[in-house]
């Protein structure tokens, strides 16, 4: 049997309609040291925030891809229910390959959609979240930052951009119609407690419909 034909248990087993996240992290070597392991600490409060709201737990659907390495892009965490996502420990090493990742990520949010589909499984408009403290390193990055923008011009994805002080937030800018926002030294805590509380408010909105998310209070918007 293929990979493709093996059912998602979790979609059987839970009729809850989804917010589909991909989480699209910097591993590159310059988030060495405290940058990495803050992000890290992160993601530790992410898990047990979503998995204390009893909402979250069972709507968010979580991958993680980690960009690094040899210009390559990894899966860390393949799609799973908030409730048995378990957090990743990202490691910093390599380059940001950042278009090849978010290419890779516009890949995956369409293949979650149609397993949600054939399992009759009702979606929010899933969501992209691009963390990273530099820029791209690849010549073709443009191109897929386009694509994205397109992608969120027909409503297939929201795009959120997010930089350290060092990003490039010119570059940023053009992977989403949404303003990067620079993140206050490194509060990656304060960011993932924000991520669980706003996909927890989504997941229940209806269909098609816009969701007020709280007031940032991690960063801000470089002007």
């Amino acid at each position: 049997m293929s990979e493709l034909e093996i059912p998602d248990i979790q979609l059987t087993d839970n009729t809850s309609q989804r917010l589909p996240c991909v989480l699209v992290l910097d591993g590159s070597g310059s988030m060495d040291g405290k940058p990495i392991k803050a992000l890290n600490e992160g993601l530790k409060v992410l898990e047990q925030e979503l998995k204390n709201d009893d909402t979250a737990a069972q709507r968010v659907r979580l991958s993680v891809l980690r960009m690094g390495d040899d210009d390559e892009v990894e899966v860390v965490t393949d799609w799973t229910d908030a409730v048995d996502f378990e957090a990743p420990t990202i490691e910093a090493n390599g380059r940001t390959p950042m278009g090849k990742a978010m290419s890779m990520a516009l890949e995956r949010i369409e293949d979650q959609k149609e397993a949600l589909r054939e399992n009759s499984t009702p979606y929010n408009r899933p969501w992209i979240f691009l963390i990273t403290d530099g820029e791209p390193t690849e010549y073709d990055w443009e191109e897929t930052a386009q694509e994205c923008r397109e992608a969120e011009n027909d409503n297939k994805v929201t795009i959120f951009a997010i930089g350290t002080e060092e990003a490039n937030f010119d570059i940023l800018e053009k992977f989403s119609s949404l303003k990067p926002v620079k993140l206050d030294g490194l509060k990656f805590k304060e960011l993932f407690v924000w991520l669980s509380k706003s996909t927890s408010s989504a997941s229940q909105a209806a269909q098609d419909s816009e969701v007020q998310l709280e007031a940032v209070d991690w960063g801000s918007v470089p002007t």
